[in-house]
């Protein structure tokens, strides 16, 4: 369903090193001719370049100071996040004048949350045409809070996050966060493979990924329960679940329904990885698209085995003994052994 969206000011936040800006202003100029309803007005548009050490937070709160009712995000998973993250404190600061939709054009390789919410790929002006009058939908996002390895700073990589003040650094994220043999999956398989052989894709790439993921010990406390002792290689909280080539790691996610999903995996030796596999494949692969297909899926959750662990949850406190990269949408930040993980329910609001 397509709604036109009159007078509004639309603040475009882009990375230059994705997109030249004549190219996004011809695409736009398109999108605008195929909203030519009569009671569609051309919008007003301020342009925000992402830098090197702002990957879009600063030039969302410049789009938003400018008055912008939409913010678009040009660029990868890293300048969405960034764009997502910055709204959400927005929102969470309770400023009604500093409040817009989040519209996605996305120009980057992975693309994991245009492709959970349908947002046309390699294809600018019909993502600029969905940004322009697609109905707006709520979205949660999931919060990541990092002790940083001996209380040393908390910027890396420019990713800024939001400083608390501590040694700490809270990090918003859309699609996934975690560590282990996740962010190596998805960050060392070949991005033309994935897209043309699914998950052959992924376990071309599983030897390499377990070379780097050794099991850690940690504690884990889960929607404030009493913690508890877990080993595992790979704790991955979601809130989508589609990765490229068509792949869903975390079936049941939902980017609205308030909760995150969590998958631990802790495979160690060849028989462990075959049960990892097989749980991941069919389990809640093949099997439960036969399933949709004879309408058995009514009230499916995803199907745990012995190393595969799937749960669904509102916060979650990991102290880890041996310290661990931690990625947010595919993004490495740094070393940690104290996460804090969270849900901030309908954070933004999203065109798609």
């Amino acid at each position: 369903m397509n709604t036109t969206h009159v007078g509004i000011h639309v603040g475009i936040v882009w990375n230059p090193s994705k997109a030249e800006r004549d190219a996004l202003e011809k695409a736009l100029a398109s999108a605008l001719d195929a909203t030519g309803e009569s009671d569609f007005e051309v919008p007003e548009i301020t342009w925000h370049e992402t830098l090197e050490d702002d990957p879009g937070q600063r030039a969302t709160a410049a789009a938003l100071a400018a008055g912008a009712d939409l913010v678009l995000a040009v660029g990868g998973d890293g300048t969405v996040r960034a764009v997502a993250e910055q709204l959400a404190n927005e929102q969470r600061a309770g400023d009604a004048q500093r409040s817009a939709d989040l519209g996605i054009i996305p120009m980057g390789t992975g693309n994991l949350l245009a492709r959970n919410l349908g947002v046309p790929l390699g294809d600018l002006s019909g993502a600029f045409t969905l940004a322009l009058s697609g109905e707006s939908r709520p979205l949660d996002l999931g919060w990541a809070e990092l002790g940083t390895v001996g209380g040393a700073g908390g910027e890396t990589g420019g990713e800024p996050g939001v400083d608390t003040g501590a040694a700490t650094t809270r990090y918003a994220f859309a699609v996934m966060a975690g560590f282990g043999i996740d962010a190596h999956m998805i960050t060392e398989t070949n991005d033309d493979l994935k897209d043309k052989a699914g998950w052959l894709a992924y376990i071309e790439s599983l030897g390499r990924a377990v070379a780097a993921s050794d099991l850690v010990e940690m504690t884990a406390s889960f929607d404030g329960e009493a913690p508890t002792r877990l080993e595992a290689h790979t704790l991955l909280v979601g809130n989508c679940g589609m990765l490229q080539g068509g792949i869903t790691l975390l079936p049941d996610a939902d980017p609205s329904d308030g909760e995150l999903d969590l998958l631990v995996l802790s495979a160690d030796g060849v028989a462990g990885w075959i049960d990892t596999m097989r749980n991941m494949v069919w389990d809640n692969g093949l099997m439960r698209l036969l399933k949709r297909k004879d309408k058995s899926e009514d009230g499916l959750t995803a199907e745990s085995s012995a190393s595969a662990d799937h749960s669904r949850i509102t916060s979650l406190v990991i102290e880890l003994d041996t310290p661990r990269v931690f990625e947010v949408d595919g993004d490495d930040l740094h070393e940690t052994t104290r996460i804090e993980i969270s849900v901030q329910p309908a954070a933004i609001r999203v065109r798609a």
